[in-house]
């Protein structure tokens, strides 16, 4: 084997091992420094290995999530003393080869692609949210944050592809919601149910369908809305007005047919999206509750108990239905919504009205030619379909009794059980 370190001081020649032919070596100390580094891996034929991840200094995030997107993943989680994460189908998971990031190194990641305002935002309160777009991709919800070993952030994609009511096969109840002159209608569920994907799919609908003007206050702009037979105008938090309660109160003054409010997220923003359901708009929005409900209940406690009898009137004049909804996987990969769709009839009314909101899950149950179902109904459903597997929607409900015994009804085996007891 040659050895560098025994190679005369002038350049000579050898025989080549592969093809035979002479090739000119360098002397003694040239051939030590070209020995001394790897050997360089053999073209690629037919089929090559991706490159290897650069390392974290010359790293861009558009790297990253170009991967993300290309592993059809929904969230990128960059923490300090962590290597980069992804969220697919609803698990964690590390990203293969890449290496484990420094403090700085998610700085140096994420400060270019944040602007100064959120910059300033985050180095007063140690969060902040963004928006962020690669033109041509996809457009990501960004959050940035700091924890007990310093900058952490997590980007949701969300498609540059608007995703239709019949992407998501919504029911013909549903997209009435969307036909309706006023009112107010709640899309709930906890974080990561896929609410802004339905109300993206819902506001395409109206987009379609109507000839009325829309205003969208969200924080930040997720899915972009081009004007098709509606005039749409999104505004973003801190970019275009103060909050959401500022920007819902502008716009009674900005001749609005239909509002889309991202996150109800304090008392006076539902009491002015209540007031302006009230006033002839149609509104829409979201709310972190887990029942259809529930959600009812949600909003009337979050006033002082001397107002809670107002807001109940108005609630029940002006609420005309609730969609809660979670993800569950889908057998061979994605993930799907159970949902649970409230239609708010006279009778649900005047149980809010009447302080009997404790009724209402008995109404559900029986509404189904209303276009109503319950989320164990929607669990089944998805069963029976073969979209999700039972253990799936079992880990997935609340009431598993009652799932538990549609399985047992309807002939759906129970053997996954192995010893898991029903809640």
């Amino acid at each position: 084997m040659f050895d560098p370190a025994k190679a005369p001081d002038q350049p000579f020649v050898i025989k080549c091992p592969k093809c035979g032919g002479a090739i000119q070596m360098p002397g003694r100390i040239a051939a030590q420094a070209q020995y001394a580094q790897p050997a360089r891996p053999a073209p690629a034929t037919a089929v090559s290995a991706a490159p290897p991840p650069p390392p974290p200094g010359a790293m861009r995030i558009d790297t990253l999530l170009r991967t993300m997107v290309d592993l059809k993943a929904s969230d990128l989680h960059l923490s300090s003393d962590c290597p980069p994460m992804i969220r697919k189908d609803g698990e964690m998971a590390a990203l293969p080869g890449w290496p484990v990031l420094s403090a700085d190194d998610v700085k140096n990641l994420m400060w270019p692609i944040t602007p100064e305002r959120n910059r300033k935002q985050f180095e007063e309160c140690c969060d902040t949210d963004l928006a962020y777009q690669i033109e041509g991709m996809a457009r990501f919800r960004v959050n940035l944050f700091m924890d007990r070993k310093g900058m952490g952030t997590v980007l949701r994609v969300i498609p540059n592809k608007i995703i239709t009511a019949e992407d998501l096969n919504l029911s013909k109840e549903i997209l009435g919601l969307c036909k309706l002159p006023k009112g107010l209608v709640l899309v709930t569920g906890p974080t990561g149910s896929g609410k802004s994907t339905t109300l993206c799919a819902m506001i395409d609908y109206i987009n379609r369908t109507r000839k009325d003007h829309m205003i969208t206050i969200e924080d930040p702009i997720e899915f972009v809305h081009e004007n098709k037979s509606c005039l749409i105008n999104q505004r973003e938090i801190h970019e275009h007005t103060d909050s959401f309660k500022s920007a819902l109160r502008a716009a009674l003054r900005e001749d609005p047919d239909i509002v889309y409010i991202g996150e109800m997220r304090d008392l006076e923003t539902i009491s002015i999206a209540i007031e302006t359901a009230e006033t002839g708009h149609l509104v829409f929005g979201t709310l972190h509750t887990s029942t259809a409900p529930s959600t009812v209940d949600r909003i009337i406690d979050q006033f002082p108990g001397d107002k809670q009898d107002q807001i109940r009137m108005m609630l029940a004049d002006s609420l005309r239905g609730v969609i809660c909804q979670v993800l569950c996987k889908k057998q061979g990969g994605g993930r799907v919504a159970a949902m649970e769709v409230l239609m708010v009839t006279p009778s649900i009314s005047n149980l809010i009205r009447e302080k009997k909101t404790f009724m209402i899950p008995s109404i559900l149950q029986t509404g189904k030619n209303l276009g109503m179902c319950t989320m164990n109904d929607s669990f089944f459903e998805l069963v029976r379909q073969k979209t999700v597997t039972p253990e799936e929607a079992y880990d997935k409900a609340l009431d598993k009794p009652g799932l538990l015994g549609m399985f047992e009804k309807n002939g759906i085996g129970t053997g996954w059980l192995n010893g898991k007891a029903p809640q």
